[in-house]
């Protein structure tokens, strides 16, 4: 039987709950809550907002993408958290320092959760990060995937896991 039809969504949910809440709360001093699962993802009403995306990759005994959407206002404030930078040297390092700051951020969340997935037996590998930036766009997984959306809120703001899994053929 193929490995992702194996495991529980449970299971994902587990260990995606921790990995966001850990990574929040040691590497930015934030605490996020989790507010539940979203299928498909909701589109906000009124006008479009800035979105950065860090997408991780991880392949091995399973395969698949996690994308953590972060508004543009929320990821400069994480980035200014991550790096210890004042709101001068936040305006001085321009956009580099929020795709930097949010592509490890997410690299972080995804390794904590590939993790969980290799102590369940699963073992897998992460891909180097990736960063999108936009507003109003969605992702379209393939018909060969299992889709799990998971919503976080930070004091207002919402963080979006949105994880894809690959089914065998």
């Amino acid at each position: 039987m193929p490995a992702t039809e194996e495991i529980a969504e449970s299971l994902i949910r587990e260990h995606i709950v921790r990995a966001v809440g850990d990574v929040f709360k040691t590497m930015l001093g934030q605490s996020v809550q989790f507010r539940g699962v979203d299928c498909p993802p909701a589109r906000q009403a009124g006008a479009p907002v800035q979105q950065i995306v860090g997408t991780v990759g991880f392949v091995g005994d399973i395969n698949g993408l996690i994308y953590l959407y972060i508004e543009e206002e929320f990821a400069a404030r994480c980035t200014r958290d991550l790096l210890g930078m004042s709101e001068q040297e936040f305006a001085e390092s321009g956009a580099e320092s929020v795709n930097d700051a949010i592509g490890e951020i997410t690299n972080m969340v995804v390794g904590s959760f590939k993790n969980g997935l290799c102590d369940a037996g699963y073992p897998c590998k992460l891909t180097i990060p990736s960063i999108l930036r936009g507003s109003n766009f969605s992702v379209e997984p393939i018909k060969t995937s299992l889709r799990h959306i998971y919503l976080f809120d930070n004091g207002g703001h919402q963080i979006t896991a949105d994880i894809l899994l690959k089914l065998e053929d």
